[in-house]
């Protein structure tokens, strides 16, 4: 499996090109970043060359479509999805991957049919490219009822909503901190089969009860309670070998240089990989 990092947690970063060079210069293998803007500043060849020279690939990209909102901010978000999709091929990434909110302000069955249709257009225009979509189910308990109607925010029901919308190419982007917040176990992980897993964030959550973790309350891996060990070692077990990356969203600005929360950032995936034996 292969160590990355995203910006999130990170603090303030100058570009993504300095996210490419730190993550290098501490050892990981994989960063999420826009790969279109990125060949859009330097040209196809350089950004090929940039990643390759410092041994990093890009391990997804985010859907640039709002398909939670308006038909017409849908419609106006997919004009440019093929050429999204076309330049995360260039550069080798496969992967591109959004979040399910828990609840939501339209009659669910409504949302459920509006969702499933603009997803599965994302999932067409994707595959195409050789691209997969992964689906984020989102834990924390007070975003179940953030909105007016209860929504998708578990696994299972995740996994059923892929088979509906029904493109091979989707799966899941699967969150530590989600597993974590739905109570899950490693027998969860275990249970499933590496080609539904399209992508993997990794984080810790503080020692409060698990219904008031917040969604903005992420720490950095190996300085809180979720049992990283038995997530990766799981991970490890069934065959994933797609990459984890770092994703941390606190309603605190971190403390320090971004490179000084890389190197924060290594010694904690030093410390959970060791202690799931990797």
């Amino acid at each position: 499996m292969l160590r990355g990092l995203s910006g999130a947690g990170l603090g303030k970063l100058d570009s993504d090109e300095q996210l490419i060079e730190l993550a290098a210069k501490y050892g990981f293998q994989a960063v999420d970043i826009d790969a279109r803007g990125l060949i859009e500043r330097h040209g196809l060849e350089q950004a090929r060359e940039l990643l390759a020279s410092n041994g990093v690939v890009i391990g997804s990209i985010g859907l640039p479509v709002e398909w939670r909102g308006t038909e017409e901010a849908f419609r106006e978000g997919l004009k440019g999805l093929a050429a999204t999709a076309a330049a995360a091929e260039s550069l080798g990434c496969t992967s591109c991957c959004t979040y399910i909110l828990p609840s939501t302000d339209l009659p669910a069955a409504h949302f459920m049919t509006l969702a499933t249709r603009r997803l599965r257009t994302c999932a067409q225009v994707l595959g195409a490219y050789g691209i997969r979509l992964g689906l984020e189910f989102v834990g924390p308990h007070h975003l179940r009822t953030r909105w007016a109607n209860p929504f998708i925010w578990t696994l299972q029901e995740t996994l059923d909503w892929i088979d509906a919308i029904g493109e091979s190419n989707v799966g899941l982007l699967f969150d530590a901190y989600h597993w974590y917040t739905n109570e899950l176990g490693t027998a969860d992980i275990e249970a499933l089969r590496p080609e539904q897993i399209v992508h993997v964030h990794i984080n810790d959550a503080p020692n409060v009860p698990v219904a008031e973790a917040l969604d903005n309350g992420r720490g950095y891996p190996g300085e809180g309670v979720i049992d990283l060990a038995g997530f990766l070692s799981s991970l490890h077990k069934i065959g994933y070998k797609g990459a984890v990356v770092q994703e941390i969203l606190s309603a605190e600005a971190p403390q320090g240089t971004a490179e000084s929360l890389v190197e924060r950032s290594k010694a904690g995936f030093d410390k959970v990989y060791a202690a799931a034996g990797l």
